[in-house]
């Protein structure tokens, strides 16, 4: 069986972005208690030069003096801190480096990290959409910065596209970046036709509605074919779980079966490419049930 890490950490409960905000710290709480327990181990804190490798340095320093004391303050409509975000955001991307880390020497073949805040909407120098720091960039940055991995491929399944790991990802052909994502939809970027530098980003927009055949045609069609011909040292995945049919924010439709299925897809073409390592992290996902479900599934796929 496959050597399989969990990273995660108290203090990812401890954001809180308010009342009735779905990004709630119940999403990690249902996580962890469908997940393997022995297979947990400690999330570390990224260092603001960690951070620095996906983010403006000023950006980082902005967000650390941000973080309030007490009570809460906005980012972007949507993204706040509360006293316990920074911690968390910190962990979250932690998280990544110790598991690029871990795949890196072999001591595990693959990970996920159960962390929020969710990361792929963060951009160089800007919070959005619920995300703080761009955790998978900052993991691919530090594979190449640490482990000398020069080529590096994300793969995205959040219903939403990741325009901050695109955007991170588009100006350099060693980086690849594919997303399957309901269009037209928050945040309004994904379009087929971007392409990246050298057709390193690599999109396939689905409509609302489209259900389990038209994602695991974009995944069979093109996206994984596209993975296996780009032949990255590191595969690193964005598991958003909000394209779940019971997501009340998503509209994709798709079932557990999918989650599971597009998992043992993608660790088939890491088996084949870059010898299994794979690094799994959390992103959305908003109905308790089903994101507890669907994230176990995926983790048994992992394993």
């Amino acid at each position: 069986m496959t050597t399989t890490r969990i990273y995660a950490h108290p203090d990812c409960a401890d954001h809180d972005p308010g009342p009735g905000h779905p990004e709630s710290p119940a999403r990690i709480r249902a996580i962890l208690e469908a997940l393997p327990e022995d297979l947990i181990v400690e999330a570390p804190l990224a260092s603001r030069e960690t951070l620095a490798l996906a983010h403006d340095a000023a950006y980082v320093d902005a967000v650390f003096e941000a973080a309030p004391a007490t009570d809460r303050v906005y980012l972007d409509p949507d993204t706040s801190m509360s006293p316990g975000s920074l911690a968390a955001a910190r962990r979250a991307a932690g998280a990544v480096v110790a598991a690029v880390d871990a795949v890196a020497a072999g001591t595990a073949d693959t990970a996920f990290c159960a962390v929020r805040p969710p990361g792929h909407h963060a951009e160089t120098a800007r919070a959005m959409g619920f995300c703080l720091f761009n955790s998978a960039a900052i993991g691919a940055f530090h594979a190449r910065a640490a482990h000398a991995m020069q080529r590096v491929a994300v793969v995205d399944f959040d219903v939403h596209h990741g325009n901050g790991t695109q955007a991170m990802f588009w100006p350099d052909p060693d980086l690849f970046y594919a997303s399957t994502h309901q269009y037209p939809f928050y945040p309004g970027t994904g379009a087929a036709s971007d392409t990246g530098v050298a057709g390193n980003i690599v999109n396939q927009p689905l409509p609302a509605g489209a259900g389990s055949a038209p994602f695991r045609q974009a995944m069979t069609g093109v996206i994984l074919p596209a993975l296996q011909a780009f032949d990255p040292e590191l595969l690193i995945i964005s598991a958003g779980f909000d394209a779940h049919a019971a997501d009340p924010i998503g509209g994709l439709n798709l079932t557990t079966g999918d989650f599971a299925w597009v998992t043992q897809e993608l660790r088939a073409v890491a088996d084949d490419v870059c010898g299994g390592r794979i690094v799994s992290t959390l992103e959305g996902g908003y109905d308790l049930a089903a994101l507890a479900e669907a994230t176990a599934a995926h983790v048994k796929a992992l394993r």
